[in-house]
């Protein structure tokens, strides 16, 4: 398991419990009973710590190598998932994955962004940032479940949308924008989930829902803290400082009103129990569902609009 810096404590526990593991193989001693004093000490530690998280931590813990991404969320909460590709415009973009699929016996579109596991992977879906065709996609596939009256769930995990000479020339601030409008135009439910970073207009060009749900150490916010940091200070250093004041945490956003509920994760953060926390968002996301699919689409649609505009109108409190 990858550690965190403030998990030193925590970590010199689990490799002390390695260790014993580890000798009672090799030479056929009971530890079981330390073992589970270990154990204990080491809940107790997690609790402890994952109970009073900074905001800086709680963006450390979002970015988590072993956390969940979108294409394990599909995998466990999507039966029969067929993707679907390319933006009918200039190319395929593989930050953004989505298709159809059966989700707890209802036919749905699936889409998101995906960071990638390794290093392969993480070239391959380019950290999960798109170019302006993953955002067309994106729009493509709302367009198609807008059509055949699928509901609509996005998973989202993004730094922010790529910021090449190459999206711009290609029109990344247009594509995002027509994202976020079709996002507002659709007349079928829209459920989003920020799973691990929500970072910028590449994340709310998927996160402009009838429900937006946030894991509860994710993070969303309108500028990473390093480039705030960078702007303000000019200095990465200052990051801690930005995170503090970007109020991007899932209780802060709750709070202002941005989010509409936030997705318990399990002790000591989703990548600890990845099966666990996955369950946990498709449970979520069910129970919402429920209640938006007997909703009129032209009712769906107002609401939505009417949610975001309140908050331009009146601010955040």
């Amino acid at each position: 398991m990858n550690f965190l810096d403030f998990e030193k404590p925590i970590a010199e526990l689990e490799g002390k419990i390695a260790d014993l593991r580890h000798l009672s193989d090799e030479d056929g001693i009971n530890i079981a009973d330390e073992v589970a004093r270990l154990q204990a000490k080491v809940e107790k530690q997690l609790k402890a710590t994952y109970a009073k998280l900074s905001p800086w931590q709680k963006t450390q813990v979002a970015r988590h190598p072993d956390r969940p991404h979108c294409l394990d969320y599909i995998a466990q909460l999507v039966e029969d998932f067929q993707p679907l590709a390319g933006d009918r415009t200039y190319a395929e973009d593989e930050a953004i994955v989505g298709g159809v699929g059966r989700f707890r016996g209802r036919s749905v579109m699936v889409i998101g962004q995906e960071k990638g596991h390794d290093t392969e992977t993480r070239v391959k879906h380019n950290f999960g940032m798109a170019m302006p065709d993953g955002y067309r996609k994106a729009r493509r596939l709302m367009r198609l479940a807008d059509k055949f009256r699928l509901p609509v769930i996005t998973l989202v995990d993004t730094a922010g949308a790529y910021p090449g000479v190459a999206a711009e020339e290609r029109g990344q601030a247009e594509a995002i924008a027509r994202a976020i409008e079709t996002c507002l135009d659709i007349r079928v439910p829209l459920i989003s989930c920020i799973i691990g970073e929500g970072g910028s207009g590449g994340a709310i060009a998927l996160a402009t829902g009838n429900v937006v749900l946030m894991l509860e150490h994710s993070i969303y916010s309108v500028i990473s803290p390093e480039g705030c940091a960078g702007i303000l200070w000019r200095s990465g250093e200052q990051a801690q400082a930005a995170a503090e004041a970007l109020k991007l945490t899932a209780q802060d956003l709750l709070r202002l009103g941005v989010i509409d509920e936030i997705v318990a994760e399990p002790l000591g953060g989703a990548h600890r129990a990845r099966k666990n926390a996955i369950e946990a968002v498709g449970d979520t996301i069910d129970r919402h569902l429920s209640g938006l699919i007997t909703t009129e689409g032209g009712v769906l649609r107002a609401k939505r609009r009417d949610k975001f505009l309140e908050m331009g109108r009146h601010g955040l409190e």
